[in-house]
């Protein structure tokens, strides 16, 4: 792999990422209005996994849909899913206002997804 070939790869993480991202974030926002913060998010996730899964697949790795790559997007999600109501609730816990909590969450758990996605759609040559 080269790097500009994974730097394209970066970019377009970046660009799935930003798109979830807001998709996210604006579902959580709207079910705020009704629910608790923690419910919230987990509604927002759902909704951007769906469209993440398939911008993930098809546009930053430029792969097809598999069995494989979609039950290691899932556990990845689920990893990521977990790792992410723990930063949310810690911040909330340190005073953090709820709709800024939401956003600094995913500003900090954001790498640690695309390294695990990596492992998920990238395979070693031989």
């Amino acid at each position: 792999m080269s790097y500009r070939q994974e730097f394209g790869r970066i970019v377009r993480f970046g660009i799935t990422g930003v798109v979830s991202t807001l998709v996210h974030y604006g579902a959580y926002l709207l079910a705020l209005r009704w629910v608790s913060a923690t419910l919230a998010y987990t509604a927002g996730y759902g909704v951007a996994l769906c469209l993440n899964y398939l911008l993930t697949t098809f546009f930053t790795f430029k792969k097809q849909p598999s069995r494989r790559n979609m039950a290691g997007f899932v556990v990845s999600h689920i990893v990521n899913y977990l790792l992410e109501i723990g930063v949310l609730n810690a911040l909330i816990w340190l005073g953090t206002d709820e709709r800024l909590a939401g956003m600094l969450t995913l500003v900090v758990v954001v790498p640690v997804n695309f390294l695990i996605l990596r492992k998920v759609f990238v395979r070693r040559e031989p």
